[in-house]
C-alpha cells in the first residue's frame, strides 16, 4: 500500500509553506528522487544549503563519526569540533572571533545584539540599524523588522523598532538616513530572496567608506552569499569591502542546521551572559561544518562555482535570446535568476517539476537558481534543457499582462 505523504502533511503540519508537490526521499550529488522513483536535477540545493550536494560522503562520514563520539554537551564546556570550526572560519576570513548558533536568523539576531551593545557602550546609546528595501534577514520578530519588505510586517504588528529602511544600491540614501542614533548598516552583498539583485561593483566599497567616516558598523548578511556561493569564499571578497560583522548559515554546514556571526576584535563587546545558545555550536553540527568549510577551502570550490556559474549564465542568456518572454538574466557565481515579462513563476515550477528539475519561485515573475557548488556541466546542461521545456510549456498557459513587475 502506498502512503499518501502529502495528505498526512495536510493533516498534521502547520500550513506555513507553499510546498511544491514533490515528496523527496533520496538525494545524491545534484540529483534527488521522489517517493515514486522519479529523478530530478536539483537547482535549489536546499535553498543554497547543500553546498557540496546531497549525501556527500565526506560530510556523511564526519557526521557519523561525531555521532558515535559526542553529540551535545552545552556551551558550559569546551568541545574540539567547535574550536576547529571557529579556527577555520577566522583564519580564512577578515574577522577575528566567532559565535556559532543554529540558523541564519539566529546569526543575524546575534549580530544586531552585538551592534546594539556596541552603540550603548561606545556610541552614546546609538541603536538604529539601516537596512535595504528588498532585503531579507530572517523570520524571528527582530529579523522581520529588519527585513524591509512591508508584506512580512502586516500580520505581526507591532514589530520591533530600531530599523530604518533605504533603497538598495543607493549609498546616498544611506547617507541621508544616518543620524546620531545610527549604529550600523546591515546589507546582503547580493539580495537573494529579493530576486537576486546584484549591486554596482562600487556599492559596498562606498558603504564601507561611509561607515568608516561615521564610525558605523558594517554588517554583511552572508547567510546566502557566504561559503562560496558568489565565486569567492565570502561574498565581500567579490566586492572588495570588508565587513565589521558577518553572518553565515545555509551552506556553512553542508546540509546540517548551523549559523554563525563573526566580528572584528574591536567590536566584540558581548560579555558572558549577554548571549548564548543551548544547541549552538554543538559537536555534531560543528564537525559537519568544519568538514564542509575545510573541503571547500582546500579544493578551491569557490573558483569552481565561479566557472560553472559563468557557464550557466551563458546558457541562460542563450535561452533569453531564443525566448522573448525572458526579460532578464542576472546573478553571480551560482546564485542566479531568470525574470519573465509576466507573472508565471508558479506555472514554470509546475511544468519544470513534471520535467524533472527543481527551482525556486523567488518572485511572481522570477525564478531563482542556486544549485550545489560542485554541480557538473552535464547536469547544468540537462537542467537547462528541462528548464527551457518547462518555461515554454508554462508561457502558453499564462497571459501577458499590460504591465509586469520589474526589479
Amino acid at each position: 500500500m502506498t502512503t499518501d505523504w502529502k495528505a498526512l502533511e495536510q493533516k498534521y503540519y502547520m500550513q506555513t509553506v507553499r510546498r511544491q508537490p514533490v515528496v523527496i526521499v533520496r538525494g545524491l550529488g545534484s540529483k534527488v528522487w521522489d517517493d515514486t522513483g522519479k529523478e530530478y536535477i536539483d537547482f535549489t540545493s536546499g535553498w543554497a544549503v547543500d553546498a557540496l550536494g546531497h549525501a556527500n560522503p565526506m560530510i556523511a562520514d564526519a557526521i557519523a563519526e561525531q555521532a558515535r563520539t559526542l553529540i551535545q554537551t552545552s556551551n558550559q564546556f569546551y568541545t574540539i569540533p567547535q574550536i576547529k570550526l571557529a579556527q577555520a572560519l577566522v583564519e580564512n576570513s577578515a574577522l577575528d572571533r566567532v559565535f556559532i548558533c543554529n540558523s541564519g536568523a539566529e546569526a543575524n539576531e546575534g549580530a544586531v545584539k552585538l551592534a546594539r551593545k556596541y552603540g550603548k557602550v561606545k556610541k552614546n546609546g546609538a541603536y538604529e540599524i539601516i537596512t535595504a528595501f528588498g532585503g531579507f534577514h530572517g523570520r524571528t520578530m527582530n529579523m522581520v523588522a529588519a527585513t524591509a519588505q512591508p508584506h512580512y510586517h502586516e500580520n505581526f504588528k507591532p514589530i520591533p523598532e530600531g530599523f530604518k529602511y533605504v533603497a538598495y544600491n543607493d549609498v546616498e540614501a544611506i547617507m541621508a538616513a544616518t543620524t546620531e542614533k545610527t549604529v550600523a548598516v546591515m546589507l546582503e552583498p547580493v539580495q537573494g530572496e529579493g530576486g537576486v539583485i546584484v549591486p554596482d561593483p562600487s556599492y559596498l566599497k562606498r558603504v564601507r567608506q561611509w561607515c568608516d567616516e561615521k564610525g558605523l558598523l558594517l554588517i554583511l548578511d552572508e547567510i546566502q552569499t557566504g561559503i562560496g556561493r558568489l565565486g569567492t569564499l565570502f561574498g565581500y571578497q567579490s566586492f572588495g569591502a570588508e565587513p565589521d560583522v558577518m553572518t553565515l548559515a545555509k551552506g556553512l554546514g553542508g546540509g546540517v542546521p548551523i549559523g554563525a556571526f563573526l566580528a572584528k576584535e574591536q567590536y566584540c563587546v558581548l560579555s558572558p551572559g549577554d548571549h548564548g545558545s543551548t544547541f549552538g555550536g554543538n559537536p555534531l553540527t560543528c564537525a559537519a561544518a568544519n568538514a564542509t568549510v575545510r573541503y571547500i577551502v582546500e579544493h578551491d570550490v569557490p573558483a569552481q562555482a565561479k566557472k560553472t556559474g559563468e557557464y550557466m549564465l551563458k546558457g541562460l542568456n542563450e535561452l533569453k535570446k531564443k525566448h522573448s518572454f525572458i526579460t532578464e538574466v542576472r546573478g553571480m557565481g551560482l546564485l542566479q535568476a531568470v525574470v519573465f515579462d509576466r507573472e508565471m513563476s508558479a506555472a514554470v515550477l509546475k511544468e519544470c517539476n513534471q520535467r524533472g528539475v527543481l527551482l525556486n519561485g523567488v518572485r511572481p515573475n522570477a525564478i531563482r537558481i542556486m544549485p550545489a557548488l560542485n554541480i557538473g556541466k552535464a547536469e547544468v546542461d540537462e537542467g537547462l534543457r528541462r528548464l527551457e521545456a518547462g518555461m515554454v510549456a508554462a508561457v502558453a498557459t499564462v497571459a501577458k499582462p499590460q504591465t509586469a513587475e520589474k526589479r
